[in-house]
């Protein structure tokens, strides 16, 4: 019988990680077919195109996730956050995502999310240590 290690790599050999990616990937293809992710990148740009905001995310398995969405501090409360989800939804919706999800901290915007239709389905206590993560979804529609 075979001993097997676990190591630890910091700084690990791409082709590894690859390999391990790939092998998911041909498991997941046996379960449900295949698929892909789709990034999606929305830029907030003034009136010089310098870069004042932006939702970036991916497409796939007919979600969305919405991995960083931020506006510069002096445009927050101006609806441009709002106006970029909106726009990413109705992306997604074209692309047959018609559900979206996005994991947000108690000290960043978990109420925006819910004011727009988003709802609470998890939460991790202390995470980071006084703080709260959630994990919010919604069902988009044509005019999400």
């Amino acid at each position: 019988m075979s001993e097997y290690k676990i190591s630890i790599d910091t700084q690990p050999d791409s082709k590894e990680v690859n390999l391990v990616d790939k092998q998911l990937h041909e498991f997941n293809v046996c379960k449900i077919g295949e698929y892909q992710y789709i990034p999606l990148i929305l830029f907030l740009r003034d009136s010089e195109q310098k870069v004042v905001g932006g939702l970036e995310g991916f497409m796939g398995l007919g979600w969305l996730h919405i991995g960083t969405l931020w506006i510069a501090e002096e445009l927050r409360g101006y609806g441009y956050g709002r106006t970029l989800l909106s726009a990413a939804e109705q992306e997604a919706f074209k692309h047959n995502c018609f559900n979206a999800y996005v994991f947000t901290y108690s000290f960043q915007a978990p109420e925006f999310y819910q004011h727009l239709g988003y709802e609470v389905f998890g939460e991790l206590e202390d995470f980071p240590p006084g703080y709260r993560r959630y994990f919010l979804k919604k069902r988009l529609t044509k005019k999400s």
